[in-house]
């Protein structure tokens, strides 16, 4: 493993743009949207008929985006790789009446999503950001990323020992405020509606949530770090986007390239725009369909095809390498990770194993064991629900990151575009 500097300023740049103007995971799928339409794809409604046409396709469903490359010559059985990830991350999310205060102070009630680390939330200035939905059904994109609403933590002075041992209430402490005077219903959503340009009483519902508004920054003396929002996992929906993208100018290709990046891992991936739920088979089947493919086609397809799930992992943190497993130490640019679990909280195997080395190799890319401590449980990601819901082979990849699921989380910065690289040609094959 090397870890000589291949920093890729401008792939790292474009990662640190990318999360800066995707605040939610429906500007996620917006922004890799808009990335694909630029690169030829064409998005397809779910509720149209597709046909055999060849080509770079792409279906979106809220928070998440299946996009796929039909080469000219794909048979109804050409097998498909898949490079999977999701766009959601942690954070706190508005509440159905989020108009709440006391003491003269004004409130937005909120709930905690996903493994967040709450005390990344304190004294940090938020935006507000995410869909809203009108009359008849229309999705609006909301972005309010100016300093709107904070967490203010309690002073020293009130709670001596804090620094022995923070403790946060989710119910009690969370609660940002924004204002002063007293509680008046409905105003959030006036304020949102006016950030719109549209009549508060057309909105009839929302998915709004806050984000951090400093934006993504290098870091160190040599600039070899960055620090940013939501790297878990929109670092990965960006490398797949444009590994994707790549892999559609490629000649000769004998698989089908496919990104699936779904919403909802952070809270068990159990919904319809979730890994667990029915979209991405769906979209694989009537690919298979739509070029004449009988259920056999498909079964054959599915056989032979293979999904790497990018997904961040953990590098060793110098301050706490004691929860690390003492043998496997993955550094930040050190190239992409391998997850193993014998329990399979990731789905890597040995033959996973093969596939992954021989796709770093081909890219000239160095690559990094991750494995948990037994001591500390292993998280887990889409990896094994997609394995196990589809039956297709499945590898567990992604970066090496520190601060996981903070606010704000750090990472190498040659990393982003060596695993871009290495997702180029696996989808390559």
């Amino acid at each position: 493993m090397s870890t000589a500097h291949r920093f890729d300023r401008g792939h790292t740049d474009d990662l640190m743009s990318f999360l800066a103007a995707s605040p939610s995971p429906y500007h996620a799928v917006a922004n890799t949207a808009a990335r694909l339409e630029k690169a030829g794809f064409r998005q397809l409604a779910e509720t149209d008929a597709w046909d055999a046409s060849s080509g770079g396709k792409f279906v979106l469903r809220g928070g998440a985006i299946i996009a796929w490359y039909v080469p000219e010559d794909a048979s109804p059985a050409t097998p498909f790789r898949i490079v999977g990830a999701h766009t959601d991350s942690p954070n706190l999310r508005v509440k159905p009446l989020p108009d709440t205060g006391a003491h003269g102070w004004r409130q937005v009630a909120v709930e905690i999503y996903g493994g967040t680390l709450l005390n990344t939330w304190l004294d940090r200035d938020l935006g507000l950001s995410g869909r809203i939905t009108l009359r008849g059904g229309e999705h609006r994109l909301v972005n309010v990323d100016r300093p709107l609403l904070r967490v203010p933590q309690l002073a020293i002075h009130l709670d001596r020992g804090v620094n022995d041992g923070l403790t946060l209430d989710r119910q009690r402490h969370m609660t940002p405020l924004w204002g002063l005077g007293s509680v008046q219903e409905g105003d959030l959503i006036r304020f949102v509606a006016a950030e719109a340009g549209v009549e508060a009483q057309e909105i009839t519902g929302w998915d709004l949530m806050t984000h951090s508004v400093e934006p993504p920054a290098h870091l160190g003396r040599d600039r070899e770090l960055v620090a940013g929002p939501r790297m878990d996992n929109l670092l990965s929906v960006h490398a797949g986007t444009a590994a994707l993208a790549a892999a559609a100018t490629s000649d000769g290709l004998s698989y089908i390239p496919v990104l699936a990046a779904f919403d909802h891992e952070e809270n068990g991936s159990q919904s319809d725009t979730g890994a667990e739920g029915p979209l991405l088979g769906n979209v694989l089947e009537r690919s298979v369909l739509a070029r004449g493919g009988t259920y056999e086609d498909r079964a054959r397809a599915l056989a032979g095809t293979v999904c790497f799930s990018s997904d961040t992992g953990h590098a060793v943190h110098p301050n706490y390498a004691e929860r690390h497993e003492p043998g496997h130490h993955p550094v930040a640019n050190g190239g992409p990770l391998l997850k193993t679990n014998v329990n399979q909280r990731y789905a890597t195997d040995g033959g996973g194993r093969a596939l992954f080395a021989d796709a770093c190799e081909r890219a000239g890319v160095p690559w990094q064991h991750f494995v948990s401590n037994n001591s500390v449980p292993c998280g887990t990601t889409i990896g094994p629900i997609t394995a196990a819901r589809h039956g297709i082979a499945t590898v567990d990849i992604g970066v090496a990151i520190l601060s996981m699921h903070s606010a704000r989380e750090l990472c190498g910065a040659d990393d982003p575009h060596l695993l871009a690289s290495a997702l180029t040609a696996f989808l390559e094959g």
